[in-house]
């Protein structure tokens, strides 16, 4: 899912939404803007609440063109 230049907490709420579609054990891959953006999805994702529920396991990665990819596997 590719969430460049989507704002915050817009990029976020569209991550939780697609990381509940999925059953337990799927990946989920998602690109956003390095900086507050992915710091501020990687945080809540990781955090308390409803959507750390939904992680199992998640991996960061920068890409070259300056953007993170991460690529999270569902609870």
């Amino acid at each position: 899912m590719d969430l460049r230049g989507t704002p915050c907490p817009l990029n976020f709420i569209r991550t939780q939404l697609a990381l509940e579609k999925l059953a337990s054990g799927e990946q989920l891959e998602v690109l956003l803007d390095a900086g507050e953006p992915d710091a501020l999805v990687c945080a809540a994702l990781q955090g308390e609440g409803a959507a750390a529920a939904l992680v199992q396991a998640m991996q960061r990665q920068q890409q070259s063109d300056g953007s993170v990819r991460l690529l999270i596997i569902r609870a």
